[in-house]
């Protein structure tokens, strides 16, 4: 009967469903329900329990002849001197009185069991015993270290141990070491909380690092010059879910893979340091009669002071030790329960059994686990969280702040208020937009504005808003028209309306405002409230003013530039007409080119000349004037008519460019041009000619087409007298000349010799007659800076 009674009392951590890892959502939440299970039957145990009990005080009376207080005396008395419990000696006082010899059997049975599994673990882990003994006999860390290396490690071929001790900040702690040098053991007392080193991750990864090779890893570590290519294990020491240090084991060669039994012992040393590490050890019982510890009431105090709402957490430990869950052991008054429920029914609870979808909530759970193990704080900014309560989902978006103070764990949240950041939101749009909201209620009178509203209209927020019906007192005397037009839709048509109008404020400022309001009326189509927004369009108003007349103004210009570009064409036409009737002169062919800027605003100085002088020589010349427009027009008509002139005293081509030099210098406002100019005699089929600045004549013989030499000549206007150099040409028949000006061939993204060469390839396939070469020539033009172009060819018959 002993054996059917125990058997419902709880042993163990609950098995969780199956494939679910305990460390998972959903194990954890199974662990939930199974530990509530089992508080159940505990409970239901506890009743049995007493029930027994009655029955075996009632034995007593019977057979003592005593009374039921003597009796419960006398059998508590006797479980004490047995050292068992009250209900193992009512069960056997039960059990003897109804001479059921079942129990007997079934402790014999156990004890057996238990001498049986004694003797293998022994035979298994002597070593592990006596490293056990001498760590337990030890008075600090240091010599815990000293007992581990020379009684359990050294067999396995370690020759060196290291016990951290970790920080509440994430540091580790020299507590102890053995088979380093002292001097190692001082350089490595202390490890700041970045620092990533083997014990490190042996903390951060909560699980034991085998590692093969230390220097194959790049990390640093403690004795790393003394045995670089040794292996290492780093194995986090902890106990209840909290880990407070690192035990570290160096080996001088490679580590190979170690036995399953051989990690468990290491293992097992792992926690023996974790119980030397701890300053205090809670209590096995904390479940059933949960206390307030030091560090949890310090943090009690300080949530109390916080602005956010904070949680004071306390591990809760399994009967074996495990850590399983939170409990919540103080709420602050900021706090609010997603589900309305008091604080008081929170204060106390467990966090899974609270807030079940804590646990797989943005692994909040395990950020929460993660910090009590390592003490390293956790924060992040917008974590969603759910909090499922009474089958209600609710979510919300905070900012998370978890830390870890002693044996206590702090969770702050800032949960971010959609409705108050939109409110921000909108109080912003309506500063920046100088936006002013209002509503009237025409029943009762009361009228309110907001602040903005207060500011356009240059009044204290103390003092009373102006109803709508009075807005045409606050407004410029010609408004007055639109305004009426204003109410009289809203009040009396009761259709949303707008009106613009220049409010004048008491201090004398006139501001140009937009309002926009509608009507709100109840179900029996009767007036309730008047609502809207007003809005300073003062410097739209100002703007849209100077853009009119900067409009009017650019018009006018354009105008102005219209009637000054087709006087510039006019003039330009006159003097320099697209073709020219053809020259009477002997076995000579002369035709000319001209082809203005397609843009009208880039009316250029380009001219030609092709007449017959009084001499019978021919004047052929091109030229440019540097700029657009109509002073580069009417310098280039003063420099052709000079050029003209000067022609027929008979000079060279080099003496007359000598004096149209001065021309373009002293007489044209300082004008600068290029030119090329040459006179031709027919009896001797003679090209006399000279350049200033220009680009030399090319020459089409057969089938090739070559420029002339460069001749030395600087450009016209440059300086006040300069000389030009020149040059003499004997032509055959069917040759053929070509002056040009750079709008043929200029490119902007090509130089002049690559365009000179590609009109040179276009000359030299000569059409039948020259006017046809011309028109060629402008049409296979590769020039992209839509500038003037002129071409004079003669061709000897």
């Amino acid at each position: 009967m002993a054996a059917d009674v125990l058997s419902v009392i709880p042993d163990g951590p609950p098995a969780g469903p199956p494939g679910a890892s305990p460390a998972s959502p959903v194990g954890r939440l199974a662990a939930v329900v199974e530990r509530l299970s089992r508080e159940v039957r505990a409970a239901q145990a506890e009743a049995e329990g007493r029930a027994l009990i009655e029955l075996a005080k009632g034995i007593l009376v019977e057979r003592l002849q005593c009374g039921p207080p003597q009796a419960a005396r006398q059998l508590a008395e006797l479980a004490e001197q047995a050292q068992v419990t009250l209900l193992e000696l009512a069960v056997d006082v039960i059990n003897q009185a109804a001479r059921d010899r079942m129990s007997e059997v079934t402790d014999a049975f156990i004890a057996a069991t238990r001498v049986s599994e004694e003797a293998e673990s022994e035979s298994a882990a002597v070593r592990l015993r006596a490293a056990e003994s001498g760590a337990l006999a030890a008075n600090d860390t240091q010599a815990v270290a000293d007992a581990l290396l020379e009684q359990a490690l050294r067999p396995l071929g370690a020759v060196a141990v290291a016990i951290w001790a970790a920080g509440s900040d994430g540091s580790l702690s020299l507590a102890g070491s053995a088979g380093f040098s002292p001097a190692e053991a001082a350089r490595w007392r202390y490890v700041p909380p970045d620092v990533v080193t083997v014990a490190r991750r042996g903390l951060t990864e909560r699980e034991g690092q085998w590692i093969t090779t230390l220097g194959q890893t790049g990390l640093p570590s403690i004795g790393l010059h003394q045995h670089p290519d040794g292996g290492r294990a780093a194995l986090p020491a902890g106990t209840g879910g909290r880990i407070h240090g690192v035990l570290e084991i160096a080996w001088p060669t490679p580590l190979a893979p170690q036995p399953p039994q051989i990690v468990r012992q290491v293992e097992a040393l792992a926690e023996l340091c974790a119980h030397t590490l701890e300053t205090r050890t809670q209590p096995r019982d904390e479940a059933l009669e949960p206390r307030i510890l030091p560090d949890a009431a310090e943090l009690m105090d300080l949530a109390d002071g916080l602005h956010d709402p904070a949680l004071v957490l306390v591990p809760y430990l399994d009967g074996g030790g495990h850590l399983v869950d939170f409990r919540i052991q103080h709420v602050n008054n900021r706090f609010l329960d997603p589900a309305g429920r008091p604080r008081a029914v929170v204060n106390g609870a467990l966090l899974l059994e609270a807030y079940p979808m804590a646990a797989g909530d943005s692994e909040l759970f395990q950020r929460i686990e993660r910090v009590y193990a390592t003490g390293e704080p956790f924060r992040t900014r917008r974590m969603n969280l759910t909090a499922l309560v009474d089958q209600v989902a609710l979510s919300a978006v905070a900012d998370i702040s978890i830390s870890r103070h002693g044996s206590a764990v702090l969770l702050i949240w800032r949960i971010e208020d959609e409705t108050a950041r939109l409110a921000s939101l909108l109080q912003h749009a309506q500063r920046l937009g100088r936006i002013g909201g209002f509503e009237e209620n025409l029943l009762t009178g009361e009228i309110t504005w907001n602040g903005q509203l207060f500011d356009l209209y240059g009044r204290p927020r103390s003092s009373v808003p102006v109803p709508l019906e009075e807005l045409p007192a606050h407004a410029h005397p010609d408004d007055s028209v639109s305004i009426r037009r204003f109410l009289r839709t809203l009040l009396h048509h009761r259709r949303p309306a707008a009106a613009a109008f220049r409010l004048q404020r008491p201090d004398g400022v006139t501001r140009h405002i937009r309002i926009v309001a509608e009507p709100v009326l109840d179900p029996g189509g009767r007036l309730l409230l008047l609502r809207g927004a007003c809005q300073d369009i003062s410097a739209q108003h100002w703007t849209e003013v100077a853009l009119a007349a900067t409009r009017d103004q650019l018009a006018h210009t354009e105008q102005q530039a219209t009637e000054r570009n087709r006087l510039t064409l006019q003039l330009q036409h006159a003097i320099m007409p697209p073709t020219q009737a053809p020259l009477q002169v002997p076995d000579l062919q002369v035709a000319v080119r001209y082809r203005p800027a397609e843009t009208e605003q880039l009316v250029g100085g380009d001219w030609y000349d092709a007449v017959v002088l009084p001499t019978r020589m021919v004047l052929l010349c091109v030229g440019d004037v540097a700029g657009h427009g109509i002073e580069a027009a009417t310098s280039m008509v003063v420099l052709r008519n000079a050029l003209r002139g000067l022609a027929v005293t008979g000079a060279g081509p080099g003496q007359l460019l000598s004096w149209l030099n001065i021309v373009a210098h002293h007489l044209t406002g300082a004008v600068t041009a290029t030119a090329v100019c040459g006179l031709y005699d027919p009896e001797r089929r003679t090209l006399r000619w000279a350049r200033a600045g220009h680009l030399p004549p090319v020459l089409v013989r057969d089938t090739e087409a070559a420029p002339l030499p460069l001749l030395k000549g600087m450009l016209l206007g440059a300086v006040p007298e300069a000389g030009y150099e020149e040059s003499e040409i004997q032509l055959a028949p069917e040759d053929t000349l070509l002056m040009y000006t750079d709008g043929l061939i200029e490119r902007r993204d090509r130089s002049v010799e690559e365009s000179l060469t590609h009109l040179l390839t276009t000359a030299s396939t000569a059409p039948s007659t020259l006017d046809h070469q011309l028109d060629r020539l402008l049409t296979y033009s590769k020039s992209d800076t839509d500038d003037d172009t002129c071409i004079v060819g003669i061709r000897v018959g």
